[in-house]
């Protein structure tokens, strides 16, 4: 039975669709195992994404800042980036750049991003709880608030356990050391706190 896509998503699928089949054609030539591991990660978060959405309904904001979380990844990954360039580590990837050095990479924003992208995803989820048993809507409360900055950074460690998978799977990555994933950590909580701080405001006015 052919897979029925609604009219709202079919561009953003079409979109998620193309990039992952280009990072996964430039992995293949390349010879990027490790990535094809992340491509495999992916599709696994976006087909949960995906049923949670089908209960859930999640906005199509939301699903499309996900898509864009995703392709960020990819570009990170296997976007060369010259020589001469400031980055970190031994591969020169995207993300691996300085954007302000010493302060920021490429790695971190896009840790904070996707992070804070997550937390909102909490958000909703926890909304959805609220309003299908207690039958009324969520507060934006500092407790509840609270409870999905810690919800997402849980996910971000979770990012963190599959990116040490990774380093026992294949001899060679751009997964970097210690202090790495301390400030991937410190990121992420960055970006959470952040979303959740446009949550409370935006709630604020309606």
């Amino acid at each position: 039975m052919a897979l029925i896509i609604p009219k709202n998503l079919r561009l953003l699928a079409s979109f998620t669709t193309i990039y992952i089949i280009a990072a996964a054609v430039c992995a293949r030539l390349t010879g990027n195992s490790e990535f094809v591991f992340y491509l495999g990660v992916m599709i696994v978060m976006i087909t949960g994404a995906m049923f949670i959405h089908h209960r859930v309904r999640f906005p199509i904001s939301l699903l499309w800042c996900l898509s864009i979380w995703g392709l960020l990844h990819m570009i990170g990954g296997m976007v060369p980036v010259p020589d001469a360039w400031q980055t970190t580590g031994q591969i020169n990837v995207l993300y691996s750049l300085w954007l302000i050095p010493p302060y920021l990479r490429y790695d971190q924003l896009t840790h904070a991003y996707g992070f804070g992208v997550t937390t909102w995803l909490c958000w909703i989820c926890l909304s959805y709880i609220v309003r299908s048993y207690a039958k009324t809507e969520l507060a934006p409360t500092f407790g509840a608030l609270t409870l999905c900055v810690c919800a997402g950074n849980g996910l971000g460690a979770l990012n963190e356990v599959i990116e040490f998978m990774a380093t026992l799977l294949f001899e060679e990555t751009n997964v970097g050391d210690y202090t790495n994933m301390s400030w991937d950590l410190v990121f992420n909580l960055i970006g959470s706190i952040i979303v959740a701080v446009i949550i409370r405001i935006k709630c604020a006015r309606t």
